[in-house]
């Protein structure tokens, strides 16, 4: 079974910082510690708890995490570091060393011919979709690019009629030594770029790299419940590796479009309700929107500006809940405007009934009034 992304296993992006790498490590293996889950639920937190501590020890490690995040998993698995049988019998310590200040000066593992092998890049992507379309999910297409082998020299990279030669620099091996003081170090060749290869007459259609850039169309499945930031992995659509090295990843990142109407909070979405001051006053029923239709919302009399109704399960179901966020009207109360000779004096009469009745009609009329004796006491 594919190992699950160690960004993804500890719920941070790919720059989080070491602080937010420790607090995620630290809520998850709380969470997930054997000592608390038991009965049940023991093997599958057991399984959780080993994977959270494999993803921090590599991204705690800024060594490790800089291989991670160039090579993928490769990038930081013993067994990709070569075989048995090593440097004096040392089981392979040589080469394990020398991977070591490999990944530190830009190297990468070894290929066929001693020549290095190395991951492609990983390429982003941003789509934009609506909220509509990141609660109910969506098959969408999208196109990116890619590298073909180029037809005119069939990925050789030479001039048709002539033929590439081995590199007089690295005499075809594609690095050369570096000295470190003590220590002697392998980089990749400057001359041919690690390919071990010189092209003196280099083909005029791909100007040597043997590929020739294309776009491709790329299915994408949108989960329901996809939140603003989140990114869909797909592996192998990246940029092309070198010396037959493995494809980097594409990464697809979602952006939300700014709605009309509601603002999302994780699973739970919020919007204002404007109602006219007499809907305030005298309550009443009012229809709000929701992402699945109309909903009823019953106004009590006496309805303050800023009261808040809550719908539950109307929000978002998002990828990793079991159950819907909640809809929060939050209520506007609209004050009239452009009002007629007849309206005002309706209100001017209705303002100076009111008064007469004290502070009955005013919630807040008295621990107003008292504040304000204190503020100018």
């Amino acid at each position: 079974m594919a190992k699950r992304d160690y960004y993804e296993v500890l719920g941070v992006k790919r720059d989080a910082s070491e602080e937010d790498i420790k607090k995620a490590y630290r809520k998850l293996a709380m969470k997930h510690h054997p000592d608390r889950n038991q009965g049940e639920n023991a093997k599958v937190a057991e399984a959780k708890f080993k994977e959270i501590n494999e993803a921090n020890a590599i991204l705690s490690d800024k060594e490790k995490r800089a291989a991670y995040d160039q090579y993928g998993h490769a990038g930081v698995d013993p067994n990709m570091r070569g075989g048995g049988g090593g440097a004096e019998g040392f089981g392979g310590f040589g080469d394990a060393f020398g991977d070591i200040f490999g990944d530190i000066f830009g190297g990468g593992r070894r290929g066929g011919g001693g020549r290095q092998v190395y991951r492609g890049n990983d390429l982003s992507y941003a789509m934009e979709i609506t909220l509509e379309e990141a609660a109910s999910g969506k098959d969408s297409q999208i196109r990116v690019p890619s590298w073909d082998e180029c037809s005119n020299c069939h990925g050789s990279g030479a001039k048709p009629g002539t033929q590439a030669t081995t590199c007089n620099t690295c005499q075809g091996h594609g690095q050369v030594q570096m000295r470190q003081g003590f220590f002697a170090v392998q980089q990749p060749c400057p001359s041919c770029k690690g390919t071990g290869k010189y092209i003196p007459d280099p083909c005029n259609v791909c100007m040597g790299v043997g590929k020739i850039k294309n776009n491709k169309t790329l299915e994408v499945k949108i989960p329901a419940g996809i939140d603003d930031g989140m990114r869909i992995r797909s592996t192998g659509n990246g940029e092309p590796g070198t010396n037959g090295g493995p494809p980097g990843d594409l990464f697809i990142e979602i952006r939300l479009k700014k709605h009309d109407i509601f603002e999302r909070d994780d699973d739970d979405l919020h919007c204002t309700v404007p109602i006219s001051m007499i809907t305030a006053a005298l309550g009443g029923e009012i229809e709000v929107p929701t992402l699945s239709g109309k909903a009823a919302i019953d106004i009590p009399e006496g309805t303050q500006f800023g009261k808040q109704f809550r719908l539950r399960g109307k929000g978002i179901k998002g990828v990793r809940s079991s159950m819907p966020g909640d809809l929060y009207c939050h209520i506007s109360i609209e004050t009239p405007v452009k009002l007629t000779e007849h309206q005002r004096k309706l209100l001017k009469e209705l303002d100076e009934s009111l008064k007469k009745g004290g502070s009955k009609h005013q919630p807040s009329g008295d621990s107003w009034t008292d504040k304000l004796k204190k503020f100018f006491a």
